[in-house]
């Protein structure tokens, strides 16, 4: 049997979590490069029995998987993978199994954010690296109103830091109620009253094709133009050219990015070199006891798998 991982950008699959059971019973590969060109990953994946995937990093769509007869099995880490073709996985027989996940390290890395843009951290760290000093003042969070749209597990726990920061909690969604903004410490408005008084606008929703591209160029003009915009959820969810154009004409003074169309972020990107940017590669779940648990998991299954085969 040929097991892969896939993705493992830091190298660190195998020492955080113990494969001793997959190893003796199949020949393990880690791949710490992406490949996003469909042809060259089917190239790739075309002895493999066994694909582990971090997250949606590769897509494995029904172009790909019919090309993979010998693959029996994709381990997915966290509870869901949206990139991953489940209607065609069940007509190849391919099985597909997933680990549990966390939302704390995608609340601190939120909130990790919210505070390098409003207080210029990144800016004032190169400043003393490179021999300066003080190069701007940044902003105080108490006192200025936090706008969360979506209060799901992730919105209503980033909703209840601000709370703890002094700022004044509003919060929007489709479905959201009074009632349960109420439980999380934020205050439901309108759609269009979030975007237009929320100082810091985070984002928290799950993507679907109801909520892709809900954050256009309309949204983004009734932003107050001392605004931060912050994305941990899903690129997609935000118009990135729109999100663009607005930072380059400072129509909101700047964003904290987590998440982004295209992932890897091409090289000549501009959310690559906007100054107003503070982005980050896609580490909201990046974190030791996450990885543990998705690689722990995710060795476990395998193993199991393994021997009933």
């Amino acid at each position: 049997m040929q097991v892969a991982i896939l993705d493992d950008y830091q190298n660190v699959a195998l020492s955080m979590a113990d494969w001793s059971k997959v190893a003796a019973r199949a020949e393990i590969t880690v791949f710490t490069d992406h490949v996003a060109d469909q042809g060259d990953l089917v190239e790739r994946l075309a002895p493999f029995d066994v694909v582990c995937v971090m997250r949606e990093r590769t897509p494995l769509p029904r172009s790909v998987l019919e090309r993979l007869p010998r693959l029996k099995l994709i381990a997915s880490t966290g509870p869901f993978n949206a990139a991953i073709d489940m209607t065609a996985t069940k007509d190849l027989g391919i099985h597909v199994s997933t680990t549990g996940g966390f939302i704390e390290s995608t609340v601190e890395l939120t909130w990790a954010l919210i505070l390098a843009a409003g207080r210029r951290i990144v800016d004032e760290s190169i400043s003393v690296r490179s021999g300066g000093w003080q190069t701007s003042v940044g902003r105080q969070l108490g006192g200025s109103v936090l706008g969360v749209l979506g209060l799901g597990r992730i919105g209503a726990r980033v909703a209840r830091v601000g709370t703890a920061f002094g700022m004044d909690v509003i919060a929007w969604s489709t479905n959201l109620t009074p009632e349960a903004a109420e439980q999380a410490g934020a205050t439901y408005v309108s759609r269009d009253e979030l975007f237009s008084r929320a100082d810091v606008l985070t984002i928290h929703l799950v993507l679907s094709e109801r909520s892709r591209g809900l954050v256009g160029a309309d949204e983004l003009a009734l932003m107050k133009p001392t605004a931060l915009l912050v994305n941990t959820s899903r690129g997609p969810i935000v118009d990135e050219s729109a999100l663009v154009d607005a930072l380059r004409s400072q129509r909101i003074a700047g964003a904290g990015l987590d998440v982004f169309d295209t992932e890897p972020l091409p090289s000549g990107h501009p959310l690559r070199s906007l100054d107003t940017v503070v982005a980050t590669p896609h580490i909201g779940y990046v974190a030791d006891a996450v990885y543990r648990t998705f690689y722990g998991e995710t060795a476990g299954k395998i193993a199991r798998w393994l021997e009933q085969s």
